[in-house]
């Protein structure tokens, strides 16, 4: 929330400076996200009066004024703006003036100087050169009742400081100067100046029939009749102004008058053109297939979960959130219905993220707006109506059918001291609240509550604690040191952390990205099979609506968005949790009933093997490369590989990782219709692994060096081209006495290019190489070959494999 300090200080005006005032209200928890001056800094600009304008002797574009700045003598300017024109007040730069810093960070020095032969003895200043906003039409019109030599920082109270303030949901009472006000009076016991407005005379007994048909979705509605106003009068500087520093632009009398009062009081407003309303109001539900086009150009297709206000031909306004086209006020207006109304906070919650905007209305009622109010506001809109567009009033007509009843909360002083961590008193948590204007009252240590109308936070005793706090300051609670002892949790010898798996990916290459758990539902059915993703009951985005269960998605998307910036060559990772349905799971202290939330680690790579280099031309990342990553990422645990089928990955490149029999995880390269559905010159390869396979590691163990000489041989044997690695190496290691094998090896395969004597085609030979070492004595020459035809004699019986001559 954004407003000047100059209106704050209307209301309460602390002996505080401004950085004394902000430092005060983010100690209270109103943090202050920025503090600003309303312009930069310039000087010698004052307010001139174009007394003379005639045509510039050799320049169309051009003219020369005679200005008045308070001086005596007149100066003689050249201008080239379309509007300088006799009797309109200016900015006037004088000779020597500083302009506010141009995007070189330097100052613009006014100097005298000529323009086509005619001097000028300074320059008139339109809003854009002084830097007060964008407006590019021409000077900068002042006032009629501008004091002419005035200086313009002083006359437009530029030195006035714009607030931004963060605050958070549980402080909607502080979403309107007024408000924040109210918080200042309390923090600094600076009187409050409490605004009183008068009710206007009624001069007619118009009203208009409404009727609320939905209780539980508006608890008030009030409403008057104005008539004869005239909708084309100017809105007046000062009400510009203002709202412009609140970070509001002018759009027209009407809506400047609604959003002011809004800035103000925190109470949103609508005003309808009664012309073009037929017939009476009702306020309900709206109904399935209802479409509204909104004061922003969207149309929006309705349910019976959107409040709306209809008349009896459609329906005219989104509850709480934003006006109808249809009823819009415009020039031609004449008469109008103004509408205060307390909508129910969870009526209004989330219903305009549905549609994709967002609003200042929406924003205050989904938080809570004073029900009481609703009135007094209505008699303050009218009031500036009148005196502006001039019209006719009629009387209120108010509509209270379901108003919210404030429960009494309790506060017991000796828990509020032991949370808060500071010795308190009832006397002290009594004058804290008193001064929030909360009606208190107290019993045997023990202070109760009822919250006012607008403190729609307060409802259980932690509320309390943190008023207390708030008005105590957080800054003036003590620095308390922990009593209990610390001790650090020793990590099993057998788990490695988290970070050292980062670590390990970081110095394979691997970027961490971290990434949204809500996804695309496409995502979902297409790269993970699942066909009933966990939906989001209030997604933030349309395009965020389900939760993941797999990382490959995100990793995808990650992709995309480094390739449109050029990138050649990526590698990431992301360590992160997918959510599953588990009917098995039960709500535990870490757990939901219902769904397993499991932590994964995925990587992808993409491009080149390698950096660019001198030393190797480098290929395209494939298969291998990245199954070499995961090995090494899984290491010393040694993990199987088995041609598998995975719905992101292609159905002849992808595997099944397991260890000691238990799925682990897939690593396979992109299945061709999703590269070519991305659009991807090459198939990316992925991975993704259960982490908690991925901590998991062997501790070492000692075990003494052979002292007797290990023995090499050398076997080819031909195979089917069917037969895989893996089947040969199981049948190896299988064969009886291969007790004494200590390591075999694949070195060289070779398949014909036409069959041969012994090797046909559909065969290959595979050579491998055996290691084999007895612990307690030197092995003969017997023993070995007893071993290595054990070898070749489980390979005929398990892969079919003969001996090659």
């Amino acid at each position: 929330m954004q407003f000047p300090e100059s209106w704050l200080r209307e209301f309460c005006n602390p002996p505080l400076s401004t950085t004394e005032l902000a430092d005060t209200l983010t100690m209270a928890g109103l943090e202050v996200e920025e503090l600003r001056p309303v312009a930069p800094p310039f000087s010698k600009i004052v307010v001139g009066e174009i007394r003379d304008a005639v045509q510039h002797p050799d320049a169309d574009r051009l003219r020369v004024c005679q200005v008045d700045v308070g001086q005596g003598a007149l100066l003689n300017i050249v201008c080239g703006a379309p509007n300088a024109r006799v009797g309109i007040k200016v900015p006037c730069a004088l000779v020597g003036a500083e302009l506010p810093p141009g995007d070189d960070g330097k100052p613009f020095v006014i100097k005298l100087g000529k323009l086509r032969g005619v001097e000028s003895q300074g320059m008139l200043c339109s809003a854009r050169e002084l830097k007060l906003s964008d407006d590019q039409g021409g000077l900068l019109e002042l006032q009629a009742d501008a004091v002419v030599g005035q200086d313009i920082r002083v006359h437009l109270n530029l030195d006035d400081m714009l607030f931004t303030l963060k605050l958070t949901p549980n402080l909607a009472h502080c979403l309107s100067v007024y408000g924040v006000a109210r918080e200042v009076a309390a923090l600094t016991g600076a009187p409050l100046a409490t605004p009183a407005f008068d009710s206007v005379a009624v001069s007619h007994q118009d009203t208009l029939a409404v009727q609320v048909s939905a209780p539980d979705l508006c608890g008030r509605f009030s409403g008057r009749v104005v008539r004869a106003i005239n909708a084309q009068a100017t809105t007046p500087a000062w009400m510009v102004d203002r709202l412009a520093r609140c970070g509001q632009r002018s759009v027209n009398v009407l809506v400047d008058i609604s959003n002011y009062v809004m800035f103000e009081a925190g109470q949103p407003s609508h005003i309808f053109d009664l012309d073009k309303i037929h017939g009476a109001l009702d306020v309900r539900w709206g109904r399935p297939g209802e479409q509204l086009k909104l004061l922003n150009g969207n149309t929006i297709t309705l349910d019976e979960q959107v409040g709306v206000i209809a008349d009896a031909q459609q329906v005219e306004s989104l509850a709480g959130i934003m006006g109808g086209d249809a009823t819009a006020v415009s020039d031609g207006t004449r008469n109008v219905y103004v509408e205060a109304a307390f909508w129910w906070p969870k009526t209004v919650a989330g219903r305009s993220r549905r549609f994709n905007f967002s609003t200042d209305a929406g924003h205050r009622f989904e938080r809570g707006v004073d029900p009481s109010q609703t009135v007094a506001q209505i008699e303050r809109i009218t009031g500036l109506i009148l005196a502006i567009c001039g019209g006719e009033a009629g009387p209120i007509d108010d509509l209270q059918v379901n108003l919210p009843v404030g429960q009494p909360v309790t506060l017991r002083v000796a828990r509020a001291a032991r949370v808060i961590g500071m010795p308190l008193t009832a006397n002290d948590c009594l004058g804290a609240l008193q001064r929030l204007g909360l009606p208190v009252s107290e019993q045997a240590g023990v202070l109760t509550v009822t919250p006012p109308p607008y403190r729609f936070d307060l409802q259980i005793e932690e509320d309390l604690i943190e008023e207390v706090a708030r008005m105590v300051g957080y800054n003036q609670l003590p620095t308390t040191p922990p009593l209990a002892p610390i001790t650090a949790r020793v990590r099993p010898e057998a788990r490695r952390s988290p970070f050292a798996v980062r670590r390990a990916l970081a110095e394979r290459g691997y970027l961490e990205t971290i990434n949204f758990s809500f996804v695309e539902e496409r995502w979902e059915h297409e790269l993970a099979g699942n066909p009933n993703p966990i939906r989001l009951l209030n997604p933030i985005a349309s395009q965020m609506s389900v939760m993941r269960s797999s990382l490959m998605g995100s990793l995808l998307q990650v992709l995309k968005f480094n390739l449109d910036r050029k990138a050649d060559r990526v590698r990431v990772f992301e360590l992160g949790r997918v959510f599953l349905r588990s009917p098995e799971t039960r709500n535990t202290d870490t757990t939901v009933d219902g769904f397993d939330q499991p932590m994964r680690v995925a990587g992808l790579a993409y491009g080149a093997a390698d950096g660019l280099q001198w030393g190797n031309k480098s290929g395209a990342v494939d298969y291998y490369d990245v199954k070499g990553d995961v090995e090494a990422l899984l290491a010393p645990l040694q993990a199987s590989f088995e041609p598998a089928e995975h719905p992101a990955l292609h159905p002849g490149r992808c595997a099944r990782i397991s260890i000691a029999g238990g799925l682990v995880g897939y690593v396979g390269e992109l299945h061709p219709k999703w590269r070519q559905q991305y659009g991807l010159a090459q198939a990316p390869v992925l991975f993704e692994l259960a982490l908690d396979a991925v901590l998991a590691r062997t501790v070492p163990q000692f075990s003494p060096v052979t002292r007797f000489q290990v023995v090499e041989r050398d076997i080819a044997v031909t195979v089917a081209e069917a037969v895989t690695h893996a089947q040969v190496m199981a049948a190896v290691h299988s064969a009886p006495g291969a007790t004494v094998l200590k390591h075999a090896v694949l070195f060289d395969v070779y398949r014909p290019k036409q069959a041969s004597a012994g090797l046909a085609m559909g065969e290959k030979s595979l050579a491998i190489r055996l290691t084999l070492g007895a612990d307690d004595a030197t092995m003969t020459e017997s023993q070995i070959d007893v071993v290595v035809q054990s070898v070749l004699a489980q390979l005929a019986s398990q892969v079919a494999a003969r001996l090659r001559s």
